[in-house]
């Protein structure tokens, strides 16, 4: 269990320093903005749509290794979902890292989101590891304002 552990916080910490999809998408037609006002984290998303789906993610910003990692896995992970399968994938996400499922659970709908389990040992961190998904879920559902996790 221990060389798990340190194969997530590795995965977690190699995103934070050098996240993936961190650019503009200068064709998105959907955006939003994030903050957490508690640690600082704000992101902004960028997402493509065709055919009620998500071609493409991005996104830009500056946080913590969690918020980060949290946001560069996921524009990963959201690639070619409709708006029902943002929201189920968020919602399994959520629950995992707010404890009310475990790891194993999560797994098969989470894939690599899974190293983000062991944020519900720190509850100050879940806000770090959700912001991405919350403006995500603003961007797609065309929210002009600015998501705050508080």
């Amino acid at each position: 269990m221990s060389e798990l552990r340190d194969l997530y916080q590795e995965t977690i910490l190699d995103h934070g320093r050098s996240p993936r999809h961190f650019q503009v998408l200068d064709d998105a037609d959907r955006t939003a903005d994030g903050y957490n006002p508690l640690c600082g984290d704000k992101i902004k998303v960028f997402l493509r749509t065709k055919d009620g789906r998500i071609e493409e993610a991005a996104f830009q910003g500056s946080g913590c290794a969690i918020s980060m990692a949290a946001a560069s896995l996921m524009t990963h992970a959201i690639r070619g979902a409709s708006r029902e399968e943002l929201e189920e994938t968020f919602r399994v996400f959520q629950d995992m890292v707010t404890g009310k499922i475990d790891e194993a659970a999560a797994a098969a709908r989470l894939g690599k989101l899974v190293v983000f389990a062991g944020v519900s040992k720190f509850p100050v961190r879940i806000k770090c590891a959700t912001l991405a998904w919350h403006t995500a879920r603003a961007a797609m559902a065309q929210i002009e304002e600015p998501v705050s996790t508080e």
